[in-house]
């Protein structure tokens, strides 16, 4: 397409798999427009944690961990709400770095690559008519021969589309509340741990300078119950567990105002939606605890540029890319999911959780098999 409102593709989100997506087909040579509705760089509710099957994709992104002298996390430390713990090899392993660094990164990438990334724009609707989207802003309306939904958790495109994980009622998978702190601490640099509380846990990683990701998610009950005060929350509940005390206690917060999200939802979804194909945690989202979200975001970013491009080249139909694309996700990530849905069940729950890590901590092969069930290969 040649007009100036007039786009190869149009994403909408500009995180993780929005800005991959654009740095791909962008790099193809289509015309490619990106929307996000905030400014970079900015913070977002994240583990900040990057399994290393996606190593050699960040790399052509142009994103080298060793470049970034960024923290190589090959220990894991999981604790019970008792203050019990197992340790075990983190295999693959990980990197650690923020999303305040990283999308800034990748959104200099795709600047570099001639996306046309638009901030502080919040897309209103997505049309799609005579096999063209028309996407309507509060600034402008374009149009896009394709269309990439990467608007994260939940947007007001959900809402309008009524996605029915938007309206279902309230349970144990979709009404989660997310917190994230950076802070200074005393912890081993090559090591993540996640601390288990009343309802919730918490994960501790290394990310780039001299500062660790504190993420942890709860029941949006648990803080109703302590009438919204987050710190409250943190002292009467999260520090039961003596571990998460100490850290709470002897660190030093980077900003003491914490980044927060809420009405996480790990219920399924659908991965194409009038005939939008929808990446990240759009398209699914896995229980922290897995620590491998931000691998799915990238990946699932790879497998949609893919089939993308050979639809742009006219070498599949509209009905083969999408039926394609949801086959390849499923195919890369709905074992995943399963997995981390049923972990979810034990963690967080103060009895599973403290029984589990004692009856695993003796069997060793036991965790190495929930470890690789909650990871990919490389792609």
């Amino acid at each position: 397409m040649s007009n100036d409102s007039q786009y190869d593709a149009a994403v909408i989100g500009g995180g993780l798999a929005g800005l991959s997506f654009s740095i791909l087909l962008a790099r193809a040579g289509f015309s490619v427009i990106l929307f996000e509705k905030e400014k970079y760089p900015f913070h977002k509710v994240c583990g900040e944690y990057i399994s290393l099957e996606s190593l050699e994709f960040l790399k052509t992104l142009g994103i080298d961990p060793d470049i970034l002298h960024l923290p190589k996390i090959n220990h894991l430390i999981v604790s019970a709400p008792n203050g019990k713990i197992l340790k075990h090899d983190l295999n693959p392993g990980g990197i650690g770095i923020s999303r305040f660094r990283l999308d800034f990164l990748l959104m200099q990438k795709a600047v570099d690559a001639g996306v046309i990334v638009q901030e502080q724009i919040k897309v209103q609707d997505i049309i799609f008519r005579d096999e063209f989207f028309t996407i309507k802003t509060n600034r402008e309306t374009i149009q896009s021969t394709i269309a990439i939904g990467a608007f994260g958790k939940k947007s007001n495109i959900d809402i309008q589309w009524k996605r029915p994980f938007s309206f279902a009622a309230k349970n144990k998978n979709n009404n989660y509340v997310g917190i994230k702190y950076h802070i200074k601490t005393n912890f081993p640099n090559d090591t993540i741990a996640l601390h288990n509380f009343e309802n919730g846990y918490c994960g501790l990683s290394k990310i780039e300078d001299d500062l660790h990701n504190l993420c942890y998610m709860t029941t949006a009950e648990n803080l109703k119950k302590w009438k919204g005060d987050i710190q409250l929350m943190e002292k009467n509940i999260l520090c039961k567990n003596p571990h998460l005390k100490e850290i709470f206690e002897n660190c030093l917060f980077e900003n003491k105002k914490p980044v927060v999200i809420s009405q996480i939802s790990f219920d399924e979804k659908t991965q194409v939606e009038n005939h939008v194909l929808l990446t990240g945690d759009a398209a699914g989202m896995i229980t922290p605890l897995c620590g491998n979200g931000m691998s799915m975001a990238l990946h699932s970013a790879k497998i949609a540029a893919t089939l993308s491009r050979d639809f742009l080249e006219q070498k599949i139909s509209r009905m083969q890319m999408e039926e394609s694309y949801q086959t390849l996700w499923q195919q890369a990530f709905s074992n995943r999911l399963k997995t981390g849905r049923r972990l979810q069940t034990f963690f967080g729950n103060r009895f599973l959780s403290n029984f589990i890590i004692t009856i695993l901590k003796p069997f060793p092969p036991f965790i190495k098999y929930f470890i690789r069930k909650t990871h990919g290969k490389a792609f």
